[in-house]
């Protein structure tokens, strides 16, 4: 090895030992996918988890501890093959006859039960005109773990992310 080499080589190798390198830190934020009353789960990678999220009833009534507000949106849901390592999240929206989201509400595998096999949960959401809900549907991106960012810990943050939650008024 010539000494020039060699004196590139060391610096490298000091520059990496010492914390310092060439890695930037980046966020990157992933798509949001497409809302439906049954959602097969995606991390914010966009590989496909083995799991799928599905509301299978829903209902306006007051609810038990606030009848006075009068009607709410009251949902049924159900995680099939979501297992206690993953725990994934999905946000569930109620939705006009657009498609324009009301309210919206991330529901968790970890708050659903079941003995085996499907979770099953039921949540609700508080909306300024219930009566304009046509359908409440979820969105597949799995919430459950949003990362750390860049301008959080510039070291080990970064990555992929999963997108916003969705929120009222987001066209889905």
């Amino acid at each position: 090895m010539r000494p020039a080499a060699l004196t590139l080589t060391a610096a490298a190798v000091m520059a990496a030992l010492s914390g310092c390198s060439s890695w930037v830190c980046t966020n990157t934020t992933a798509e949001r996918g497409e809302a439906a009353v049954e959602v097969r789960i995606v991390n914010a990678s966009g590989q496909f988890l083995d799991s799928t999220a599905e509301v299978t009833d829903w209902r306006l009534e007051p609810h038990p501890q606030a009848p006075s507000q009068g009607d709410q949106v009251h949902f049924e849901y159900r995680f099939e093959g979501a297992v206690e390592l993953s725990n994934p999240s999905v946000d569930a929206c109620a939705v006009d006859d657009s498609r324009v989201a009301l309210g919206c509400v991330t529901v968790h595998s970890s708050q659903a039960f079941g003995p085996d096999g499907p979770l099953t949960g039921d949540a609700w959401l508080t909306l300024e005109h219930p009566e304009r809900a046509t359908e409440v549907l979820l969105l597949p991106n799995d919430q459950s773990y949003p990362g750390r960012t860049c301008e959080q810990d510039p070291k080990d943050g970064g990555g992929p992310h999963p997108p916003e939650p969705a929120g009222r008024g987001d066209q889905l």
